[in-house]
């Protein structure tokens, strides 16, 4: 085996057993101190490298893993919550300022007949004694009643006037019918005397206890009405 050969083959495998390979290596002894000089090396490589792996490594690592994904969830978790914490206190406190702001008592009116149309279509011939029932249990008005039917009254519930609970009736006007809302005398209520729309007109008043809505389609069964309410309304 020549000088190169054997080089080659004792940096790729300086413990080969090879028998050309350990007659070259006998045959000089430059060779062999070449060759245990390489050994020693190696050795210390593969010592270097045989480093003990703690038995609870692989949980370390899972364990490790896991803390890292649990505070980017908490990092996500707490943009979310923050929010939408803020988009509730954002609302909040916009319904609340809508809740206390003025209230246009005619547009609510309109509003409130448009919205529960089908009231007009229902003939319940309500008594006033029932009327003066629902009057009491909203509590907010006192002892005002009625003190006899006013008419003919097809339709009664309570509504909401923004976060104000009032009375919903449906009376025989002159002709036709008219919408009458009771609502508890509040500070923020705008009362117009007189409000419209494409469809509907409107008269407000107020009573000692009230304001009075009433929508109608004719002047006529307003002011029929608005007479039956002030002869019968204590």
């Amino acid at each position: 085996m020549d000088e190169l050969k054997f080089r080659r083959q004792a940096y790729g495998e300086p413990n080969c057993q090879d028998e050309d390979f350990l007659t070259a290596m006998h045959d000089s002894p430059e060779r062999e101190s070449f060759l245990n000089d390489l050994k020693k090396l190696d050795s210390k490589l593969e010592r270097a490298l045989k480093v003990d792996v703690p038995e609870d490594l692989s949980a370390k690592l899972l364990l490790n893993q896991q803390l890292h994904q649990h505070q980017a969830q908490r990092r996500k978790s707490g943009f979310t919550l923050a929010l939408v914490a803020s988009v509730a206190f954002i609302a909040g406190i916009s319904f609340t300022l809508l809740r206390m702001g003025p209230v246009d008592l005619g547009e609510h009116a309109l509003a409130h007949v448009y919205h529960e149309a089908m009231a007009l279509k229902v003939d319940d011939n309500v008594g006033f004694d029932e009327v003066n029932f629902q009057l009491a249990s909203m509590g907010t008005l006192g002892n005002a009643k009625f003190t006899k039917q006013p008419g003919k009254v097809y339709y009664s519930t309570d509504c909401d006037f923004q976060g104000v609970k009032s009375l919903h009736l449906v009376m025989q006007g002159e002709q036709g019918k008219v919408t009458l809302f009771i609502v508890p005398l509040e500070d923020r209520m705008v009362l117009d005397e007189a409000f419209a729309d494409n469809n509907y007109i409107g008269k407000g008043f107020a009573t000692d206890k009230a304001y009075m809505l009433l929508v109608g389609e004719d002047t006529a069964d307003l002011g029929y009405v608005k007479e039956e309410i002030k002869q019968t309304f204590i």
